[in-house]
Order: C-alpha cells, then sequence, then structure tokens
C-alpha cells in the first residue's frame, strides 16, 4: 500500500485540486474586499492558478503516454485530471463574469455561495488525501457523501437566490446578469460533485 499512497498520480490528483482551493480562497478575498477598480489585476492573480493548474494538469497526461503500468486505469487517470480541471475553470469563470458584466457592487448572497464552493473544494482535497487507500477507506465515501450534500447546498441557495431576485429586480438586465452569476456558482459546485463522482465510478470499478 505505501508504493501505492506514494504513487505519482496519487499525489498529483491531491496536488491539481489544490489549485481548485486556492482559486476559491481567492475568490473569497475579492468578494469580501471587492472593488470594481481592481478586478484586472484580481483576473491576472486568477489566471496565474489556472495557468499553473494547466501546467500540472499537462505534466500528468504526458506522463500517463510513456507510462506502461498505472494503479488505475488509464481513462480514468484522464478522466478524474479533466474533471478537477473544470472545477477550476468554473471558479475562474464567476469571477470573468464580474469583469464581463462590469458589475460595480455584489450582493450579500454571494458570501454564503463562496463558503459552499470553498467548502467543497476543501472535501475534494480530503478525499483525495485518502484516494490510495479507496479500496478500504471509510472516510473517503463520507466525503464523497459531504461533496453531494454541499451540491445539493448549492442548489437550494441558488432556487432562493434567483426566487428572491426576480421578487425584488424589475430590471430586466440586472436580472439576466445576476442570475447568470448565481449559475456560475452552482457550476463550481457541479464540477466538484462530478470530481465525486469520478472518485466513486474508480471504486466501484475495484471493489
Amino acid at each position: 500500500m505505501s508504493k501505492l499512497k506514494n504513487n505519482y498520480y496519487f499525489i498529483s490528483f491531491s496536488e491539481l485540486v489544490k489549485y481548485s482551493l486556492r482559486e476559491a480562497e481567492l475568490l473569497n478575498e475579492i468578494i469580501i474586499n471587492y472593488n470594481n477598480i481592481n478586478l484586472k489585476a484580481e483576473i491576472a492573480k486568477m489566471h496565474e492558478i489556472e495557468h499553473q493548474a494547466d501546467t500540472a494538469n499537462h505534466a500528468v497526461v504526458f506522463k500517463l503516454i510513456r507510462e506502461f503500468i498505472t494503479p488505475i486505469e488509464r481513462e480514468d487517470i484522464i478522466a478524474i485530471c479533466q474533471k478537477i480541471d473544470n472545477v477550476t475553470d468554473a471558479i475562474e469563470d464567476v469571477l470573468l463574469r464580474f469583469y464581463m458584466y462590469n458589475i460595480k457592487s455584489l450582493r450579500s448572497d454571494l458570501t454564503d455561495f463562496v463558503k459552499v464552493v470553498i467548502a467543497s473544494c476543501k472535501a475534494l482535497e480530503r478525499a483525495f488525501e485518502e484516494f490510495p487507500n479507496f479500496k478500504k477507506s471509510n472516510r473517503l465515501k463520507e466525503y464523497i457523501v459531504e461533496i453531494n450534500n454541499l451540491e445539493e447546498k448549492a442548489d437550494r441557495l441558488y432556487t432562493n437566490a434567483v426566487r428572491k431576485l426576480f421578487v425584488e429586480t424589475k430590471d430586466p438586465i440586472e436580472l439576466i446578469v445576476w442570475e447568470e452569476v448565481y449559475l456560475r456558482f452552482e457550476n463550481c459546485c457541479d464540477a466538484c460533485e462530478e470530481v465525486a463522482d469520478a472518485i466513486e465510478s474508480v471504486i466501484m470499478k475495484n471493489i
């Protein structure tokens, strides 16, 4: 098991999801100290994290091309890497919407959304720390359930936020903008759940 635990691919999964968490924490800082004037600089910071994640992702793929024996199926390694990358991209997409739509001030409920995104990324981080022991681990299953529950929480936040938006807001442009922003937050948690689903798929194939 020590060889499995120290395997390059399991280590890489953990490293890749840390980029997602870094982005989520940066997004939280931006929301707390929101200033429309600074968005270009914040986007540059976010994009640098995304670029580092892409580089790390490509490194995994290039190694996989040359590898003869892998700890899990090759297509599962590729799928997990791609799905983690989707999380990183989804978080960056939220910040890009702030800039694209020239949002001057934020609605208060965004703090609830970003907390769920951070919690989802942290649960994924714990899941990947446990992933090398996937055949026997009970904690891994608990983390998967936690991620699923967080995705359901994000769904409820989205439903309630959009309902409140349409009750309180009459400006059609504002309705379009904020419904899209809320959707992008929900997409982050959907992407996290898809990573958890990929982990669960590996478990099911190998029991």
